[in-house]
């Protein structure tokens, strides 16, 4: 009997295919998750960041909550002046943040564009209610570069360029608003964004315009503005397309204006 108990016990031997399948399918699953967390850590940092930052919402009670920001500097400018694809603006700021500016705006729902683009396009967009995070692509690239993509990517109201020789690492811009920082990691962004982009209580001039024009901005000049550049006090181009019909309508990209997908 013990012998045949023994011959049973060596014929069935130890299931080491099932083993290594089990072990398999653990060191999967296992690798998926570190995948998974890797992965999402920057949005889920991003979220913890958005939260934080909830504290700088724009109220009636507290209306520019920027005001509360270190370092934020504000000017007040008229908003619905354009110029032509064709014209240049002698922006007072750099980057711009307002002033008149093209008839076309560049996409600004979640754009990263990747490479430096028309300062006249970009100021459009800060006139619909949207935050541009410019940066000097000399002092930002890597970890820090991804960083700021994190505040934008997928983002309503929220544009990214580089701007080459910004005098600052990173300049964020709304309608009338500036702020200029060093660091990608500094909590002032995320307070900005929430303070500004699309902050209904008369930060910018043109309420419920949209961003998804989907007009592909034009090229960004390092040359000076020459002698024909329009000045800030400029009333605007005969013939250039409105921002709002007479019955308020949010604005449409002109007709006359080219228009491909957004770079990305």
């Amino acid at each position: 009997m013990k012998a045949a108990r023994s011959s049973v016990v060596s014929k069935k031997g130890t299931p080491w295919g099932t083993i290594i399948a089990v072990v398999a399918i653990v060191a999967l699953a296992a690798s998926v998750v570190t995948y998974y967390m890797i992965a999402s850590a920057p949005k889920r940092d991003q979220k913890t960041r958005e939260e934080a930052a909830a504290a700088f919402a724009p109220s009636q009670q507290d209306p520019d909550p920027s005001k509360r920001i270190n370092g934020v500097t504000t000017t007040t400018y008229e908003g619905s002046v354009h110029v032509t694809a064709a014209e240049r603006v002698a922006y007072d700021k750099t980057p711009p943040y307002g002033g008149p500016h093209d008839q076309a705006w560049a996409a600004c729902n979640g754009v990263v564009y990747p490479n430096a683009v028309r300062n006249e396009n970009m100021v459009h967009g800060l006139e619909h209610g949207a935050v541009w995070i410019a940066y000097n692509p000399q002092q930002i690239s890597g970890e820090a570069l991804d960083l700021l993509k994190v505040r934008v990517e997928g983002k309503p109201y929220t544009t990214m360029s580089p701007y080459p020789n910004l005098d600052k690492p990173i300049s964020l811009q709304s309608w009338g608003h500036q702020l200029k920082l060093d660091s990608a990691s500094d909590d002032r962004i995320d307070q900005f964004i929430a303070a500004l982009r699309t902050n209904p209580y008369g930060a910018y001039p043109e309420r419920d315009a949209t961003c998804d024009a989907q007009i592909e901005p034009g090229e960004f000049n390092p040359a000076p503005p020459g002698p024909d550049a329009k000045p800030m006090d400029y009333k605007g181009t005969a013939g250039t397309q409105q921002d709002q019909g007479a019955a308020g309508q949010p604005s449409q990209p002109p007709a006359t204006q080219p228009s491909a997908p957004a770079s990305k």
